[in-house]
């Protein structure tokens, strides 16, 4: 069955491309779940250790809680999303952007997420094409985009995304799915250590924090994937961004100064764009160096 489905897939590329920004979009639903929940879920962890580590208890059961229970619901109403109301896009578009049953506005994150998800799904599928590195930039893009929602929305990288690609991307390098074993390990290791030296050396000299540990296990994550080599690019693109975007929302007054600003974002992008274009980047830059 699955020689033939690729078999069918090669002669109608169009058909893989287009199963996999379906793909995209379902997968996109499902993040939104991940950006809402994951938080939640983390802090009740937290929540727990502490309790557990004081040698208290909860004063009440609290419902069970995860990505997959209870059921989505409208945060006004309590109304709970059927399957017909949960298409991506589609159910956006059919209800008008509101609630079926309180008529209250629905975040436009949730068909942006969705859109987003399902175009560079589909980048993808045309770059990598028809291979086993497509089903891995698939996983790998999908995490980039959970763990980017979250820290915009809680200035938070979770463990529970980079630490496990981390060692997803070092099992890839054993077999040379994007770089090789030791590129990959030298990459994780100097992709942490090289953020970490400019935490500590920032935080000696202003004794403020500039950046988080999350970011330097992402850079880590990314290191892992795409090796040693492309972490210049990966530095030098996310802060070129990172500038650029903090200086305008600045300028626009939508920030002020000392505004503490999320960073995965960026090192997600330029993760990104280094997995596809790493090489025609680092050409790019050393050409002006």
């Amino acid at each position: 069955m699955l020689d033939h489905t690729l078999t069918f897939f090669q002669a109608q590329p169009w058909t893989f491309n287009t199963s996999v920004l379906i793909l995209g979009l379902l997968v996109g639903s499902f993040l939104n779940v991940v950006i809402y929940r994951l938080p939640i879920m983390m802090q009740r962890e937290w929540r727990g250790d502490c309790l557990e580590f004081l040698e208290q208890t909860e004063e009440t059961e609290t419902e069970k809680y995860n990505l997959v229970v209870p059921r989505s619901r409208c945060s006004k109403c309590g109304h709970q999303i059927t399957a017909l109301e949960n298409i991506p896009l589609l159910s956006y578009l059919f209800l008008g952007g509101k609630c079926s049953s309180c008529k209250t506005h629905i975040s436009l994150q949730y068909p942006l997420v969705e859109l987003f998800t399902g175009l560079i799904s589909l980048w993808i599928a045309v770059h990598f094409g028809l291979s086993l590195q497509t089903v891995f930039a698939l996983v790998l893009s999908w995490s980039l985009i959970a763990a980017s929602g979250i820290d915009i929305s809680h200035k938070l990288l979770p463990d529970n995304i980079t630490l496990p690609l981390l060692w997803l991307g070092i099992l890839l390098g054993y077999f040379n799915v994007f770089v090789d074993l030791e590129t990959s390990v030298i990459g994780a290791m100097a992709g942490y250590l090289s953020l970490w030296s400019v935490y500590i050396v920032f935080k000696i000299i202003t004794g403020k924090e500039g950046m988080g540990y999350g970011d330097f296990k992402l850079l880590a994550m990314l290191g892992a994937w795409m090796g040693w080599k492309m972490l210049f690019v990966i530095i030098l693109t996310s802060s070129l961004v990172g500038a650029i975007v903090g200086i305008s929302m600045i300028v626009l007054k939508k920030t002020e100064r000392g505004t503490q600003i999320p960073f995965g974002p960026y090192l997600a992008a330029a993760g990104w764009l280094s997995l596809l274009y790493g090489e025609q980047l680092n050409h790019f830059y050393f050409s002006f160096l």
